[in-house]
């Protein structure tokens, strides 16, 4: 790992430290070339659709082949561990989305006597679902995506994911048999920034859709970012990945460096980060991965190396507060903690920037990416300072509600009436006025 100490790092370090992914994402270059295919996709529907993947992929589909068919939906198998792990992840999902959806009801509150406020929840009409297969393979995203949006009970979901590299279009059949058991039909093979310009705006084939979510390469997130001119909702920002842990000298180097190259893993645009008051630890856990990171395929051992290296790496801080402070500022995607039982409390409850916060060396990355039931696309780039991962709340939207009977406007009316006059607006004003006639 590369090592570096916060108390001596400069201003400019640690900025490099804390801006990560950007600069990728909106490259000038890479936003002029999105630009255009989105203005293409706009123009041309299907048949931009059917370029990009013909030009980006190396996969030629006529447009009556961008939608997946019904047999190719219903014939979708996988092996048997695999699609026991598919139920048993979907429950998890469903079991946390239920839950939280429950606090997410209609409310209302006397303000004061005989005026009635409140909120109606409603979900969203529908919503597009990107499931990325680059590097890999993720029905894991496509599960994480959906249940959220069925439990949120959007009566519109449409998924779109590239097909599998180097084939003749065919989708991955884990993400077909996500779909077949979530009771998605509206499934497309798309190029990936193309796919999102035409949730966007709607083709021939491939319907409309009032907001995207899902992770992906810089080109999709961009894409994401840009369609959000023509309107589209989209959520900010899900990807390149990243992870930071917190530990102390009681962790165990082993698991520690393991958990480690979960996120590392992904690609060379990933970021990871230890921070530690202990050097002793940091001294073993480099040890370590140089032991694990052996058994790892060349591809994922150079993404780690980069995503631990130049892109992240271990932090030296003087303690666990103050571990705490600079992951408040790095506001990471996942966040672990592994330190001694006598200060998770403490830890936890004074970390308000993450995007998830795993409690202990029993609880890794890999697990609450694939089944714990918590969300697992979540704000990347320091967006978890603003914004949350991706749950039944990302499809709801909140309408407040007011009801006044003529006791309480009465009353109300030289406020109303005193800040309409302020503001230069007499319409408003004499609607009070009229109704005191």
């Amino acid at each position: 790992m590369r090592r570096q100490a916060w108390d001596v790092m400069s201003d400019d370090a640690r900025a490099a430290l804390l801006h990560r992914g950007l600069d990728a994402i909106f490259d000038p270059q890479l936003r002029a070339s999105i630009g255009a295919l989105i203005d293409d996709v706009r123009e041309r529907g299907d048949a931009a659709v059917c370029d990009a993947l013909r030009t980006f992929d190396g996969i030629d589909v006529e447009p009556a082949g961008l939608r997946v068919s019904a047999k190719e939906l219903a014939t979708a198998v996988v092996p048997d561990d695999v699609d026991t792990a598919l139920d048993e992840a979907i429950a998890h999902l469903r079991t946390f989305n239920a839950a939280q959806l429950a606090q997410l009801r209609d409310w209302t509150v006397d303000s004061e006597p005989g005026l009635v406020v409140g909120e109606k929840v409603t979900p969203i009409s529908s919503v597009g679902l990107f499931t990325p297969s680059g590097k890999a393979s993720y029905p894991s995203v496509a599960y994480q995506l959906a249940v959220p949006a069925i439990v949120a009970g959007v009566p519109s979901v449409s998924l779109v994911v590239p097909p599998v590299p180097g084939g003749r279009g065919e989708i991955d059949p884990a993400v077909l048999v996500v779909c077949r058991k979530l009771g998605i039909d509206d499934v497309f093979r798309v190029n990936g920034p193309a796919g999102i310009a035409a949730l966007g705006f709607g083709t021939e084939s491939i319907p409309k859709v009032v907001k995207v979510v899902g992770p992906g390469s810089p080109a999709v997130t961009l894409a994401q970012v840009e369609m959000q001119r023509f309107g589209l909702s989209t959520m900010m920002l899900l990807g390149p990945t990243e992870s930071l842990v917190i530990a102390d000298d009681t962790a165990d180097p082993v698991r520690l460096a393991a958990d480690l190259l979960i996120e590392a893993e992904h690609g060379a645009d990933s970021s990871v980060v230890l921070l530690t008051p202990s050097v002793d630890l940091a001294d073993a856990v480099d040890v370590e991965l140089e032991r694990q990171l052996t058994d790892l395929p060349e591809v994922r051992a150079y993404a780690a190396r980069v995503s631990l290296g130049p892109n992240g790496g271990c932090v030296i801080v003087e303690d666990l507060d103050a571990a705490v402070d600079v992951a408040n500022e790095y506001a990471a995607e996942h966040l672990q903690v592994a330190v001694a039982d006598d200060a998770i409390d403490r830890v936890v409850a004074n970390l308000v920037n993450a995007g998830e916060i795993l409690i202990g060396q029993s609880t890794p990355f890999s697990a609450a990416n694939f089944v714990l039931g918590c969300p697992a696309s979540l704000p990347t780039s320091g967006f978890a300072h603003v914004s949350s991962g991706i749950t039944a709340a990302a499809f709801l939207k909140r309408t407040a509600i007011a009801r006044a009977d003529g006791v309480a406007l009465a009353r109300l009316a030289p406020s109303i009436i005193a800040l309409a006059d302020h503001e230069g607006f007499p319409a408003h004003a004499n609607a009070l006025h009229l109704r005191s006639r």
